[in-house]
Parts: C-alpha cells; sequence; structure tokens
C-alpha cells in the first residue's frame, strides 16, 4: 500500500468514497445525490486553491481503496485557539474488502502529520460508530461541541 497526495484529476474518486461513507452510514439515495452535488462543487475548487488537502490509499492492482482529507477553514480563533485557520479530518473512507489492514490508520497518520507540518495546534473530525474507536486510540477526545439542527 501507498499513500499519496490527490490532486484535482482525483475529484471522481474522492466523491465516490464520500458518497460511499454516506451510503454506509444510512442515508438514503435521495439524500446522496444532492450530497454529491454540493460536495463536487466545494472540492472541485478546494483541491485546486488549497482548501482541501486529500490522500489516496493505493494498493497495487486494486488502485485506491480508501482516502481522506483536511478541509482548511477561515476561523477567527478563541482564547485558546489563536491561529486564523482550522483543519477538519473528512471523508475518511476504506473499501470494506480492505479494511482491518491499517489503512484507515495509515490515512489518519499522514493527515495528522501533514496538519503538524503545516503548524495547526489542533485538528477536529465528527467521528463515525464505526470510526470512534481508532480515532480514540490516536489520541481524539470528545469536547463541548454542540449542535441545532432545523
Amino acid at each position: 500500500m501507498t499513500i499519496r497526495t490527490a490532486t484535482p484529476d482525483d475529484l471522481e474518486i474522492i466523491l465516490e468514497h464520500r458518497i460511499s461513507m454516506f451510503r454506509e452510514m444510512g442515508y438514503h439515495e435521495q439524500h446522496l445525490a444532492h450530497v454529491n452535488a454540493v460536495s463536487r462543487e466545494y472540492f472541485r475548487e478546494a483541491l485546486v486553491n488549497g482548501g482541501y488537502h486529500a490522500v489516496l490509499a493505493e494498493v497495487d492492482r486494486a488502485g485506491a481503496v480508501g482516502g481522506g482529507g483536511v478541509l482548511v477553514a477561515a476561523w477567527p480563533g478563541s482564547a485558546h485557539r489563536t491561529q486564523p485557520r482550522r483543519p477538519w479530518i473528512l471523508n475518511i473512507y476504506v473499501h470494506p474488502e480492505f479494511r482491518r489492514q491499517g489503512i484507515a490508520r495509515a490515512i489518519m497518520n499522514e493527515l495528522i502529520e501533514w496538519c503538524r507540518g503545516q503548524g495547526f495546534d489542533c485538528v477536529c473530525l465528527h467521528a463515525s460508530d464505526q470510526g470512534r474507536p481508532l480515532y480514540e486510540q490516536l489520541g481524539f477526545r470528545a469536547t463541548n461541541e454542540m449542535r441545532l439542527d432545523f
């Protein structure tokens, strides 16, 4: 397995992983078509302007079997976080037949090191039930974030 930085030419792979992730989380196909359209618009630009740093895990003769990325958002800082940007890990996905082989961990380690190399003092993510154990093993912890759905 090798991990490489994704390019704008990898947009379709990134979208396929993202939609597969949401599908496995139980989202209905009618919602996924909308997510795909909005995601396509966002990632097409963000892969070019640096707003999204993505990596792909490739296996010989199987291609890109997993991937993930870091969204870098403008952020006003806080009392404890004074940087004007905030990184969020998104779209961690590995094809089912390649799971439990350390691929997601390798993707996460690559993204965490990229964030450190960019000078960030933290990185955030939203965890699915399946991903939570890995993220906790890597040192992530729950915070006080809350959400109001409309």
